[in-house]
């Protein structure tokens, strides 16, 4: 029985009764007549205005997907995929969702928390009907034969090119682990999905083309492969279309451009499809010639609605940062990633394809320098000299030159924004008005988001003031409601870059200590500086000769040179200041331990007697008390010196100095006698026995013992020799064989005995 249920859904077969004649017959798992006769409402995206009448519409008709969608999903496995293969009301009401439900960027939802909780609840069940559909096995009784289930998702085109498009901008920001494990399974059990992907490139393209000539613009390989007809009417600019066509054109680029990055971030291998016909340098050429122009309409047109100008304009930033970063990964997924992986052996082909993009991409100003001010080109240089020792420098340096020139001619310093992943966001919303979170758990925050270029505070770029007076000027002459002093705090804030002060102000995304402002804030106007004689600081300010603060001054006490009726003896002579030092240090001398105090009626006792500062650790100890000492070494005070240049001259006390001076060189001299100075040669056996005694030191530091000396010599020949001497000879004849050439006969016997020589 165990094994029946492990039969892929496939190969089972099941009875069931026959509706015309009753009787039980025998049909394969998934047949359509297994299918339950359900009608699946279309979606329908919620109102607009906002009416009573169409939101109780809307959530009447939401409430019966939800509720078909939740019974779909506790469905039997079996159950489950005949609905899904066969019910074809089913597949348009998913595919309804995937067309009208809200992206990121629109708008258009109302704040009804009942319209709100509805589009959460069909957000998640659409995507867990989709997940549902992706997964081939559910557990180890539920599964289909990967062959099987890549020839029925596309066979019964229950997923498609479209589709995945349209999940990975709904879903993809919230669930991209989720989302990215679904498509690779959908590709790896049905590689014909990989040629449908093949031929959408031309779609893509194409779009790219039909964008262009909406603005009167061509690329140039369009224009040399496609020539102009006779006759044919010059396409309006963006600057003639009307309002409403410049707004669909707008809608269509913000849209193209979301839906690719997507992919391109969610499934890493569709970047090789595209670029395998050269789609980054298609998508160059056209950031090149459209995204200018139509930055330019959007921006100089006079718009009756300012609320709609403002929406195009974020929608247009949006896009255009979606491109860089578009381009940015085709480069990464094609030419990085496999060399910092090192998991091909011709790594030398992907290098030759990064430089190969780069030098045909140097002719696109405006996109180089937009791309290398989000993805540094030169970080990615110095990555692949690391992977590549190999790397052809001139080359290298060729690209980095050649975007320098891009800055310089585009016009715009070149200062950084930090890399995009890491700048912060603003969200897009949840399909509905921006509202963060569209579903909990596994369709949370599953849209697209809206990144605003940011700058960071400690990026900015020192400007000087004629720069910064023209980027006041720049952004006043498109605000001039603005005061000059609100607009040079919001370019400190944005790091001196006036686009993004235009793009938030225009968006109303000020930071919150810009929007507490006043917007109407002047200009603050200039401190004058004080004096310089009035901030200085000197060590003779306010003396008798400041001339700075005193009016007048005593120039009798000034004067040049010597002094009318003086000499310079007399001068040195006089030594009145050094009496005056005198008196001073004679004060130190009087040492008094207990100051007396006078009372009235004459009392006198000492003051001070309790002084909390008191250490009283050693009271209990009688210190001195045992010693022999007199008293009068333990109560007298050493007695006070006078400095030497106070001394006027030979006074009481200098006769006991002198005798003290005399002991102490008595006592040098005593310990100068033990060391002969004037000893030239000195013994040289005290000298052999130091040397020996140093030497033995040193020896036992090292921990090496001296071989004991032999008696070999002996006493003079024919007197004997003693027992020592025979030992220590008959020891040396042994062991001589170990230094020199003394082992010659030993060896030489040793050959002879292994027949190595003659005999």
């Amino acid at each position: 029985m165990a094994t029946a249920q492990r039969v892929p859904l496939d190969e089972q077969q099941t009875t069931e009764p026959d509706d015309q004649t009753g009787r039980e017959r025998v049909l394969p798992a998934l047949h359509p007549a297994r299918m339950e006769d359900r009608c699946f409402v279309l979606y329908q995206p919620p109102p607009v205005t906002g009416s009573a009448a169409e939101v109780e519409a809307f959530l009447e008709q939401a409430q019966f997907i939800a509720e078909d969608l939740d019974w779909l999903l506790a469905l039997p496995h079996d159950r489950f995929w005949c609905q899904v293969v066969f019910d074809e009301s089913l597949q348009k009401c998913l595919d309804s969702y995937l067309r009208l439900a809200p992206r990121g960027l629109d708008c258009t939802l109302p704040a009804s928390p009942a319209v709100m909780d509805m589009q959460k609840h069909l957000h998640r069940s659409v995507f867990m009907t989709f997940l549902r559909m992706a997964t081939h096995k559910e557990s180890k009784e539920n599964f289909i034969t990967p062959a099987v289930f890549g020839e029925i998702i596309y066979n019964n085109f229950l997923f498609d090119i479209p589709k995945i498009l349209d999940l990975c901008v709904l879903y993809g920001k919230g669930n991209g682990h989720l989302i990215q494990k679904m498509i690779e399974n959908i590709f790896n059990q049905q590689p014909s999905y990989y040629s449908d992907l093949d031929e959408t490139v031309p779609t893509v393209l194409q779009v790219l083309n039909t964008i262009l000539e909406r603005c009167g613009l061509r690329m140039e390989e369009a224009a040399s492969s496609e020539p102009l007809k006779l006759g044919s009417t010059t396409t309006r600019t963006a600057m003639e279309m009307s309002t409403k066509d410049l707004e669909d054109l707008v809608l269509y680029l913000c849209d193209t451009c979301t839906t690719l990055y997507a992919l391109f971030d969610i499934f890493p291998p569709a970047c090789s499809a595209f670029q395998s016909h050269g789609f980054l340098s298609r998508l160059a050429s056209f950031y090149e010639l459209a995204v200018p122009d139509i930055e330019k309409a959007v921006k100089k047109r006079n718009f009756d609605d300012k609320s709609l100008q403002e929406d195009l304009w974020r929608r247009v930033s949006h896009s255009r940062k979606k491109i860089i970063e578009i381009a940015h990964l085709l480069i990464q997924h094609t030419c990085l990633q496999p060399i910092l992986e090192n998991s091909s052996e011709n790594i030398h082909l992907f290098v030759e394809d990064f430089l190969q993009i780069f030098t045909s991409l140097l002719q696109e100003k405006s996109f180089l320098a937009d791309y290398d001010e989000q993805f540094p080109v030169a970080d990615d240089v110095s990555l692949l000299q690391q992977a590549f020792p190999l790397l052809d420098e001139t080359r290298t340096s060729y690209i980095l030159q050649g975007i320098e020139c891009a800055w310089e001619s585009v016009g715009r310093k070149k200062h950084r924004l930090p890399p995009s992943r890491a700048t912060p966001e603003l969200n897009e919303g949840d399909g509905a008005c921006g509202e963060r979170g569209l579903a909990d758990g596994l369709a949370g925050g599953a849209e697209a988001q809206l990144d605003e270029p940011r700058v960071d505070k400690g990026a900015a770029c020192t400007v000087s003031t004629g720069e910064l007076e023209s980027l006041l000027t720049h952004v006043k002459d498109l605000f001039p409601d603005l005061g000059e002093g609100f607009i040079l705090a919001c370019l400190q804030e944005y790091g001196n870059n006036s686009e993004i002060v235009i793009n938030n102000i225009l968006e109303d995304n000020l930071s919150p200590a810009l929007a507490k402002l006043d917007h109407n804030l002047p200009r603050p106007a200039k401190e004058e500086k004080p004096p310089i004689l009035s901030c200085r600081s000197n060590v003779f300010d306010d003396d008798e000769f400041d001339v700075f603060n005193r009016d007048q001054v005593d120039t009798s006490r000034i004067w040049r040179g010597r002094r009318k009726g003086e000499s310079a003896r007399a001068l040195l002579n006089d030594k009145t200041h050094i009496a005056d030092q005198r008196a001073r240090y004679q004060a130190y001398q009087i040492v008094v331990d207990e100051v007396p105090v006078v009372k009235d009626e004459g009392t006198t006792f000492y003051g001070d007697d309790y002084d909390d500062e008191y250490d009283d650790t050693y009271d209990d100890n009688q210190v001195g008390a045992n010693d022999r000492d007199e008293d009068s070494e333990l109560l007298t005070r050493r007695p006070f010196t006078t400095p030497m240049v106070l001394r006027s001259g030979r006074r009481e006390g200098d006769g006991e100095d002198e005798e003290n001076e005399d002991e102490e060189e008595a006592e040098d001299e005593e310990k100068n006698d033990a060391v002969k100075r004037d000893q030239f040669v000195q013994d040289p056996a005290v000298l052999r026995e130091r040397a020996e005694a140093r030497r033995a030191a040193m020896w036992s530091r090292r921990g090496f013992k001296p071989e004991p000396s032999g008696n070999v010599a002996g006493g003079p020949r024919g007197q004997g020799q003693s027992k020592e001497t025979v030992l220590e000879r008959r020891k040396k004849e042994a062991n001589k064989s170990a230094r020199a050439n003394h082992n010659r006969r030993v060896m030489a016997d040793r050959k002879r005995s292994k027949a190595m020589i003659p005999f």
